[in-house]
């Protein structure tokens, strides 16, 4: 069993097992919104794609999501993870600025693709070595570029994981034990727009949800993941 860490999308690699970070926030708000009691969400590269499933489904769901951190406008809900703490529909459609283009470039290069954070930390390590795979954790990142709160939640999974690392794995693993708690590695990126303090501290809450979204199919354009 080997373990690897993309730090970016563009360096996805191909593993039997792909875990999709992205701390701030997909990822988190995925578990999240699964936790309470939707039934699947959908994942959307772009707006457009999200307001048209919107339009097809209709009551059955709702829309969330953002960009550069900011509510998309159009969206029934934001991308915050405090936002999807009761269930308003059976289906979220999400589209963000990072993440839900990340899982989709996961399932290309991976056999099984879940989808991990700091909230469900301690879930997504016991599947992975309960798996007993070689395991690649693919990070958003921002933009395409590298992010500092990912690398640190990729280091905290692979540290559990345990088995043999990449020098990618060790360097995440590293990162990782700068930081004495989560907030703090979260917190070490510089984020754009102010306010989203509140969901710092909500993403940095470590193992509270006891759920591992998987990557299931695609919806048309948008990825399908569930419990």
């Amino acid at each position: 069993m080997r373990c690897h860490v993309a730090f970016t999308p563009a360096e996805a690699a191909a593993a039997q097992l792909g875990i999709v970070v992205d701390v701030m926030r997909a990822t988190s708000t995925i578990a999240q919104a699964l936790a309470a009691g939707y039934r699947r969400v959908l994942c959307c590269a772009e707006i457009d794609d999200a307001l048209a499933l919107r339009a097809e489904l209709g009551d059955e769901a709702i829309t969330g999501g953002e960009r550069e951190a900011q509510r998309v406008e159009a969206f029934d809900a934001g991308a915050s993870p405090r936002e999807f703490r009761e269930p308003r529909a059976e289906t979220l459609i999400l589209s963000t600025t990072n993440g839900t283009r990340s899982i989709v470039t996961a399932a290309e290069a991976c056999d099984e693709v879940v989808l991990g954070a700091v909230r469900n930390l301690d879930a997504v390590a016991a599947y992975a070595r309960g798996r007993g795979e070689d395991v690649s954790v693919l990070c958003a990142g921002y933009k395409g570029a590298f992010a500092i709160d990912d690398a640190y939640c990729a280091g905290r999974i692979v540290r559990l994981v345990g088995g043999d690392r990449t020098d990618a794995g060790i360097a995440a693993e590293v990162i990782a034990e700068r930081f004495p708690t989560a907030l703090e590695g979260i917190k070490a990126r510089t984020y754009g727009p102010p306010g989203l303090e509140e969901d710092i501290a909500f993403c940095a809450q470590e193992s509270v949800l006891d759920v591992v979204p998987r990557y299931t199919r695609m919806v048309g354009p948008a990825a399908e993941v569930v419990l």
